[in-house]
């Protein structure tokens, strides 16, 4: 008996590591750029939506660079160049960020919002997908800092409103994919005026008064060419009103599924049934809806596992009085509602949030809950109790399915009220804690260093695949209780292609790694030691 309790001592050490020192905190950096929205008297919808911000290593220092997408003239829908690019700094190390916007070839066109990175030609090169209003623009890295238009060439030509984008390789071919998240029917012209009474405030029009639309499906052809299979892959059969993807093997039969937040409509979950098409499962998987039934404004997502169990769940923002749900992934192809259980109901349930993100930020091996908040209308003061900029929300995971709101203790900056749009997570200056940066409508974005204090080790993986999917979209690593995902998708309108972080506590030697490739190979590390990145080749 003594010697079972021993056992059952120690696995509750490996399952629950102790806690850090000292509270999880940033330091706030901001970079000399401003993403500006143009917004008008006139109250144009596409006015909120800008901001997406994507991070990854376009030059191959091993140093994460960072994105910014930007809006542009309204209505005319043109950027007013220097003021309105969108923008690439270079990540110098030691958080120091030079702007490389001119020679890269991605000041952009159109209003643009959303970003995801991904080496969809398997040079080795990371590439870039700008979404945007009414034009989407896909960028080939040419390497020298360059990057080239390839939108028609590629054949991903679009002139729908799309918003976010999510790569992944959907029939494991070894060539990766474009799922492009579209909104809504819009124009300058069809655009309607919309007051708030009793006064005739001008306000932002609810979604209800615009057509729905459905996202789209490219599959990657190789020879840097696509086709369109929104129809022959189903996935045109379901409009929405999308506004963030998340991508990860929900039921575990080896094939990336894609969840889709939608804006006042149920959300929508597009299950891979393989040979190429793809099934819409919300309803019956239940996560489509809340307890409550009732359809949130599904904001920016996640779709990681949070309570180290093995199967990815799914987070995502919507307006204040609606939370931030939380679905737990109870196996067997099916969600279970845990926004109470977890305490994120009472917690967000004052917040209107935009990105968001699951990341361990003080490494104690369980993961922690970022959000980038303001609401959507700019005016909602004159005529409600919400506020419009809001400051950003930090939710430390206990390790016991339970969140605690830890934002006051965060740093002497993140309580400040702002319009804060997209979110990226990722190690900026390799110290093994993981940063955020976050857009603000009209200011500068927002760079948080950690700068948290803790012994608790950590680790990353650099992951390379084989000649096909060069970057291991879709890789699933497991160390110890936790699992975690090679994704490029995160939050709202935003991408994150980086080393896949793992906190482990006190362990300073991992006694077994298992990576489950993409393409279905399994692959073990033994006694890996600890606080490093490591870099791992697919056999």
């Amino acid at each position: 008996m003594r010697i079972l309790r021993l056992i059952s001592v120690l696995l509750l050490a490996f399952a629950f590591p102790a806690r850090p020192e000292g509270p999880i905190q940033f330091r706030l950096l901001r970079l000399p750029i401003k993403l500006n929205n143009h917004p008008t008297p006139r109250k144009y919808l596409i006015e909120t939506m800008a901001g997406g911000v994507a991070a990854f290593d376009y030059d191959g220092d091993g140093l994460i660079d960072l994105f910014f997408t930007n809006g542009a003239s309204v209505p005319s829908l043109v950027k007013e160049r220097g003021r309105d690019d969108n923008h690439l700094f270079h990540n110098e190390g030691n958080f120091k960020f030079r702007d490389v916007t001119a020679q890269s070839g991605l000041s952009g066109e159109g209003y643009s919002i959303g970003a995801a990175a991904a080496d969809y030609d398997n040079d080795g090169k990371p590439d870039l997908f700008v979404a945007g209003v009414n034009g989407n623009h896909l960028y080939h890295n040419d390497g020298n800092g360059r990057f080239s238009d390839v939108t028609e060439q590629a054949g991903v030509v679009s002139h729908e409103w799309s918003v976010a984008a999510a790569w992944l390789d959907y029939d494991r071919d070894g060539l990766l994919d474009l799922f492009v998240v579209n909104y809504v029917e819009w124009s300058p012209e069809s655009n309607p005026v919309c007051t708030e009474t009793p006064n005739a405030i001008p306000v932002y029009c609810h979604p209800r008064k615009f057509k729905k639309l459905a996202n789209r499906l490219f599959r990657n052809l190789g020879n840097g060419r696509f086709e369109d299979v929104s129809q022959k892959s189903g996935i045109l059969r379901y409009e929405g009103k999308g506004m963030s993807a998340a991508v990860a093997d929900y039921d575990g039969d080896g094939f990336p599924d894609v969840f889709v937040t939608n804006d006042g409509l149920q959300n929508s979950l597009f299950h891979n049934l393989q040979h190429g098409n793809f099934e819409e499962v919300a309803l019956d998987a239940g996560i489509a809806l809340t307890d409550s039934g009732r359809a949130l404004s599904g904001m920016g997502t996640d779709f990681r596992d949070y309570d180290n169990d093995g199967k990815p769940d799914v987070v995502f923002t919507a307006l204040a009085g609606e939370t931030f749900p939380l679905f737990r992934n109870l196996g067997r192809g099916l969600f279970q509602d845990a926004t109470y259980a977890s305490r994120l109901g009472p917690l967000s349930i004052h917040a209107s949030g935009w990105g968001v993100s699951f990341g361990d930020f003080d490494n104690d091996g369980w993961k922690d809950l970022i959000s980038a908040n303001s609401h959507v209308t700019d005016n909602i003061a004159l005529f409600s109790g919400d506020r419009y900029e809001l400051p950003n929300s930090l939710f430390r995971n206990l390790g016991d399915g339970r969140f605690q709101d830890v934002s006051a203790s965060a740093g002497q900056d993140f309580g400040a009220a702002r319009a804060h749009r997209g979110l990226v997570l990722a190690d900026l200056n390799n110290d093994g804690r993981l940063d955020a940066v976050i857009s603000v409508l009209g200011e500068s974005p927002e760079v948080w260093c950690n700068i948290s204090r803790t012994n608790n080790h950590w680790i990353e993986f650099r992951l390379t695949g084989r000649q096909s999917n060069r970057d291991g979209l879709g890789a699933q690593i497991r160390v110890g209780d936790q699992v975690n995902t090679q994704t490029s998708s995160i939050g709202y309108a935003s991408s994150v292609l980086a080393p896949v972080h793992f906190g482990l506590g006190s362990r300073q030697v991992i006694p077994r790694v298992e990576i489950l490739w993409p393409d279905g190979r399994s692959q073990a590390l033994s006694n890996v030691v600890a606080d490093r990145i490591l870099r791992v080749s697919e056999p």
